[in-house]
């Protein structure tokens, strides 16, 4: 016997769900707005999860990793009253079983739930057999749920020989999700050869990915082995793949299904069996319609995806990592333990860290170094450009209240960190806005201009209600 969580505002909906899951001898409970439906998971246990886009109280899809993070792990059936390409995308690529809408048959709807029960079900005996051992994460640090259903993934990445496609604004930690997959792969006792394809010299990136023969071109007194062949039976680890020169693109698509290549001034073919991990910050989609890269490679790459969530999508964390990093700075420049006090750290969970983690260990190390004999760090620690951009924000904030009359503070006042990210959230609608109608509703250029990926474009613009024209 199952347990169903039906999260719809119609009475209707709710009712006929109902009847369908009780016919088939499971349990439903029904919910007629997100936040009740988000404390019943919290609370729970439930196999599957009915959830409605439009709520009156917020939209379906963004509450789906919450839901999806809940601790029953539930699998979720997204229901909408109406089609939505885009809608479908984001919502099977954040992990939903199905996408649905509510004119389907109710045989249709019967049989999603039913093989979502019947994978469910096959995942938890799998699970029950499988040996249990500790993913190895290093520098990896957080416990949100954005991060965990990253951490997911690279678990299940580590137990197959797929090609990897990591994608991620810059300062994600691209890098450390690719060394993690390694760390707990069967390739593990063999070598991690990253190949950073920003920094490949155009005149000698073939001798250094394929190798060559002694005498092959001026310069080559000995012959030597390309990082291809360094990675022979460990993982290479392709950084930055959108810059790999289009000249180079189709030899490498070869070695990507064969394995084998010709050093420069060879005469013979070298295997490599190698594991391809590949990541980059750029949306390679738009620049396959630019022409500057193959869709051939960009299938072969895209075997299996991690999306890397941005730092502000992921506050929670913050104090975790100011914790991990302030302590490893301490103890790498022969520091005592440092504290820091609650405005500290309210200013690094307000500041947007438009460079990700790197920017934010950064900006710690950059703090330390200005703090070095105080025994707590306080936010004139920080860079000046940190506290200005924070201090600004707030006080454009606050110009937006009437002096006309005096100020009545209301007893239902929010607490400062719910206010900030309220006024994040106004400023980023506001930005999405100006970037839609600035490109007239062209995602590749919108892409372009905003550094972001088409699936975390669209997943932005569902999330503020927008809508192209």
């Amino acid at each position: 016997m199952a347990k169903i969580l039906i999260i719809d505002d119609e009475e209707m909906m709710c009712a006929t769900l109902s009847t369908l899951v009780e016919r088939k001898k499971h349990v439903a409970t029904s919910a007629m707005t997100l936040k009740e439906g988000i404390d019943l998971a919290a609370n729970g246990t439930f196999d599957v999860v009915f959830l409605d886009v439009k709520m009156p109280d917020g939209n379906g899809l963004d509450a789906l990793p919450t839901i999806e993070a809940s601790p029953s792990n539930p699998e979720v059936i997204i229901m909408t009253g109406f089609g939505d390409p885009n809608g479908a995308e984001l919502a099977i690529k954040c992990g939903a079983w199905d996408y649905i809408e509510k004119g389907f048959s109710i045989k249709e709807i019967t049989l999603s739930l039913e093989r979502a029960l019947q994978y469910r079900k096959e995942k938890q005996d799998a699970g029950h057999n499988r040996k249990r051992v500790q993913l190895k994460r290093d520098n990896i640090i957080g416990s949100s749920p954005a991060l965990n259903s990253c951490l997911d993934l690279v678990a299940q990445a580590a137990e197959s020989d797929a090609n990897i496609f990591i994608t991620g604004e810059t300062g994600t930690g691209k890098e450390l999700f690719a060394r993690a997959i390694y760390e707990n792969s069967l390739r593990s006792k063999e070598d991690f050869v990253v190949v950073d394809c920003t920094s490949l010299p155009e005149t000698l990136v073939e001798s250094l990915l394929f190798g060559h023969e002694k005498g092959s071109f001026t310069g080559a007194d000995r012959a030597q082995n390309g990082l291809i062949r360094q990675a022979h039976n460990g993982t290479l680890f392709l950084d930055e793949v959108g810059e790999l020169p289009m000249t180079l693109q189709k030899s490498f698509l070869r070695v990507l299904q064969e394995h084998r290549f010709r050093p420069v001034g060879a005469n013979k073919e070298v295997e490599s069996n190698f594991r391809l991990i590949a990541a980059t910050n750029r949306d390679l989609d738009a620049m396959v319609e630019a022409g500057e890269f193959r869709s051939d490679l960009l299938f072969r790459l895209r075997t299996f995806i991690i999306e890397l969530p941005p730092l502000r999508e992921r506050r929670e964390d913050i104090k975790e990592l100011a914790r991990y990093h302030i302590d490893k700075f301490c103890t790498q420049f022969g520091l005592p333990s440092k504290g820091f006090s609650p405005e500290f750290l309210e200013t690094l969970i307000s500041y947007p860290w438009p460079g990700n983690v790197r920017e934010f260990v950064n900006t710690l190390e950059r703090s330390l170094t200005t703090a070095r004999y105080d025994q707590t760090l306080y936010p004139k620690h920080l860079p000046s450009h940190v506290r200005v951009q924070v201090r600004r924000a707030e006080m454009e904030a606050g110009s937006s209240i009437s002096t006309d009359e005096p100020i009545r503070v209301p007893h239902n006042l929010p607490k400062l960190q719910e206010y900030r990210e309220t006024i994040y959230a106004q400023a980023e609608k506001d930005y999405l806005q100006e970037l839609m109608a600035l490109t007239r509703d062209n995602i590749p250029e919108a892409c372009k201009i905003s550094g972001l990926s088409q699936s975390r474009l669209y997943a932005l613009l569902k999330k503020n209600g927008i809508s192209r024209t």
